[in-house]
């Protein structure tokens, strides 16, 4: 690998980490935010996770432009949406509502930088590197988790909660001038010739479908531990004989320091599993990334009640198991990708898993309001997203299906 690819991918994948800082300041800093403005565990889910309603609505259109257009074109008008976001959030959000537009317009920022940025580097590396680029990017993604709870549990405590925001909002200026800096891409002619939003191509491809299917059940999973680790954790220190001994209030088992580094971890393993996949057969080791994943959700809820340290540890060997499949899955939508509908079906990807990613938020502070935020309902909290979870091994064996036609990567 030459200097000029070196710098390409350090380059993009250090914008997605920037971009990226204002992403969870809102779950990193819950707690505070249900005390001070008083919301109930659905209107944390709200917040939480419209971001992603947003990024869905939104990647179809962002995403499948990249089809037409230099994907750094899309990736500048993302990266200022971010930085308006946040700096909109520091500025005038002072409860529920104006804290739900600009989570909402935060998330819209996600859909012109997460994908565009992998469609940024796809486009400028060879062929040959795209099975270690790709993990290697959308790892990159849980980097970026880490550095914003963070970042943001950092900011908030020595400025306030409306400081993180602003802190976030300069990342993302930050990753808008790495891209300005990139050479320009010229995409394919066949694939300007299409409609832009014809997304039948991909839906008939059932090896990318496997994929992109096994990506909803995993983002479920992804997005409903992101946005309530924290508050789970918190409840958790406060349960009576909880054995907390000083733990949940500083050091790495607090739980804005569990979020941070168990984001790290993430990162770590997503790259793993995507190589160990690669090696040993995707699809096959995709399935069972999942079924161990799926299965251990169900014991998170009642860990809480045993000890704090145990339920801290514990969060951190789950979002282990959750996140190996997250890169495998991501390159296996690539890899079974016609060439000129690589943008098209990254937005299907997108629209679908993001989806996902806000529902399951939201489903999470429901069944915790209807159970009475107790032991118990997050114990069902969890069982639900476990559900969910193992209902992707299901999707790539049908992808399998003997007789299903295969696309060329």
């Amino acid at each position: 690998m030459n200097r000029r690819i070196t710098l390409l991918i350090a380059a993009v994948c250090l914008a997605e980490i920037c971009t990226m800082v204002g992403v969870f300041t809102f779950p990193a800093l819950l707690p505070g935010f249900m005390a001070e403005w008083r919301l109930s565990n659905t209107e944390a889910g709200w917040i939480s996770g419209v971001s992603f309603a947003a990024y869905a609505l939104a990647a179809p259109v962002l995403v499948s432009l990249t089809d037409r257009l230099d994907a750094r074109r899309v990736y500048i008008v993302g990266a200022l949406l971010a930085a308006v976001s946040c700096a909109g959030f520091a500025l005038l959000a002072d409860g529920f509502w104006p804290a739900l537009v600009f989570r909402a317009v935060g998330g819209a920022a996600l859909a012109g930088t997460y994908m565009p940025g992998l469609r940024v580097l796809v486009d400028r590396v060879p062929a040959a590197l795209r099975p270690r680029v790709v993990p290697l990017y959308t790892a990159c993604f849980s980097l970026g988790t880490a550095a914003s709870y963070a970042v943001s549990a950092g900011a908030a405590e020595v400025l306030g909660w409306r400081a993180a925001f602003v802190v976030a909002g300069g990342a993302a200026v930050i990753a808008l001038a790495l891209i300005l800096v990139l050479p320009p891409h010229r995409p394919p002619a066949a694939a300007a010739a299409g409609r832009l939003l014809d997304f039948r191509p991909v839906l008939r491809n059932r090896p990318a479908m496997g994929y992109i299917l096994g990506y909803v059940a995993h983002m479920w999973e992804l997005f409903a531990y992101r946005a309530w680790v924290v508050g789970f954790l918190a409840f958790a220190a406060a349960l009576p004989g909880a054995d907390d001994g000083g733990w949940s209030t500083g050091g790495l088992l607090a739980p804005t320091s569990v979020a941070a580094l168990g984001a790290v971890i993430a990162f770590f393993c997503s790259i793993a599993g995507a190589e160990v996949a690669t090696r040993l057969g995707r699809a096959p080791v995709v399935m069972v990334y999942m079924l161990l994943s799926g299965a251990a959700a169900f014991a998170m809820g009642p860990a809480a009640g045993v000890s704090y340290p145990l339920v801290a540890v514990a969060m951190l060997v789950y979002i282990g198991l959750i996140q190996l499949d997250s890169a495998a899955l991501t390159t296996g939508a690539v890899e079974h990708a016609a060439e000129d509908r690589r943008g098209a079906t990254l937005a299907v990807h997108s629209l679908l898993g993001f989806l996902s990613a806000f529902v399951a938020p939201l489903a999470v502070g429901v069944v915790l309001d209807a159970g009475g935020g107790d032991l118990a309902a997050w114990g069902w909290a969890f069982a639900s997203v476990g559900a969910v979870g193992l209902l992707g091994p299901l999707a790539l064996a049908w992808s399998r299906r003997a007789g299903s036609p295969v696309a060329k990567p």
